[in-house]
């Protein structure tokens, strides 16, 4: 294979240079120079291809760019010609810190004035939304940083198992040691956020408005709306009342009373701390974050349900909480765009 001049004489394969020139790996004294980073506006952040998939067609996402270090199944980001892309991390925190970190750190993006659009579907608390709901998120909090005792070997006077890493009883704060427990996102742009998507028209379906129904008061059995409460992250798929309970004291608990919990999410909380890395960095400025869930399914049944038939259960909610991520975050991802030499360097004023 030809070789051509490395630093301090060393010989680096020809394909190298090749690759360096195609954005994929660059060695200083390769004799190539790297393209520019590409310029994002927005950046939307989805978890599967269902949530994917509106934003791809609707937003014309026609440009596929590979990334090394993404997910095998979506190894692709698409963008198109206003500066607007999309990557699909694959579910679970793993797999979002872990796409979000490569894409970081790929040197193919230019993320410095982007927005960040996290977009996906989640369970809802029957007494805070219903199905379709889309809720803007002002704290993440994750679940699943804690300690467990089975409920049947804990103290007969604990309301349950589930108490902070380090503490002595449930109710009891943990000290934030993971630095990952709990994050507050930026309030002038939640409430640009919560603005722009107001007036936005949600989908909803007869499965969905028969399902609801089944629920006896408002909000869920009310029809969809754009809402602002907060996300708890978590692998485990908690459902029921009882661990439906322990969401609201643990999110209120982790955030001071300020917190309302509302959705649940998988990923959040490993997001935003991937893009949090990446904002200590230099390569991004973590106050350009923004979190939307909408809401598929109820995470807890209505009365006479168990809460195994509740999360076996196909409500109908999944269809419009995929269309109404678009319906409620393109405002805002299209104000971005339209305006922005207003919006470049911070978050414009409410009108």
């Amino acid at each position: 294979m030809r070789k051509i001049p490395g630093p301090r004489g060393r010989l680096i394969p020809a394909y190298l240079k090749l690759a360096c020139a195609l954005g994929v790996a660059c060695y200083a004294g390769a004799g190539a120079q790297s393209p520019a980073p590409r310029q994002v506006k927005v950046l939307i952040i989805s978890m599967f291809a269902p949530e994917a998939q509106p934003w791809i067609d609707k937003m014309a996402l026609t440009q596929a760019i590979t990334v090394p270090g993404l997910s095998a199944t979506y190894p692709q980001v698409r963008c198109n010609a206003a500066d607007v892309c999309q990557v699909t991390t694959d579910m679970g925190k793993a797999n979002a810190a872990s796409t979000m970190s490569a894409l970081v750190y790929s040197r193919q993006f230019d993320f410095s004035r982007t927005w960040f659009l996290v977009a996906g579907v989640g369970g809802v608390d029957p007494r805070k939304g219903t199905l379709g709901s889309a809720a803007w998120s002002r704290w993440l909090v994750d679940w699943d940083l804690s300690w467990e005792i089975d409920a049947r070997d804990k103290p007969a006077a604990w309301p349950t198992g589930y108490l902070g890493i380090n503490t002595d009883a449930p109710g009891r704060k943990p000290p934030p040691d993971y630095g990952s427990e709990v994050f507050r996102l930026d309030e002038a742009l939640l409430q640009k956020a919560l603005a722009l998507s107001k007036t936005a028209q949600l989908a909803d379906s007869a499965q969905a408005q028969a399902y609801r129904a089944r629920y006896g008061s408002a909000p869920a059995n009310a029809p969809p709306a754009i809402m602002q409460c907060d996300s708890l992250t978590g692998n485990n798929w908690w459902h029921g009342e009882l661990l439906g309970q322990r969401a609201r004291d643990w999110v209120r608990l982790l955030t001071d009373d300020a917190g309302d919990y509302c959705m649940t999410a998988q990923e959040d909380n490993a997001t935003y701390k991937a893009l949090q890395r990446g904002a200590q960095a230099g390569r991004l400025d973590i106050a350009r974050v923004a979190v939307l869930r909408t809401a598929a399914n109820f995470d807890r049944p209505y009365p006479g349900q168990t809460p195994l038939q509740s999360i076996q259960a196909d409500s109908g909610g999944f269809a419009p909480a995929v269309a109404n991520l678009v319906a409620a975050g393109r405002p805002l991802v299209d104000d971005i765009v339209a305006n922005w030499e207003a919006w470049k360097d911070g978050v414009p004023a409410v009108r």
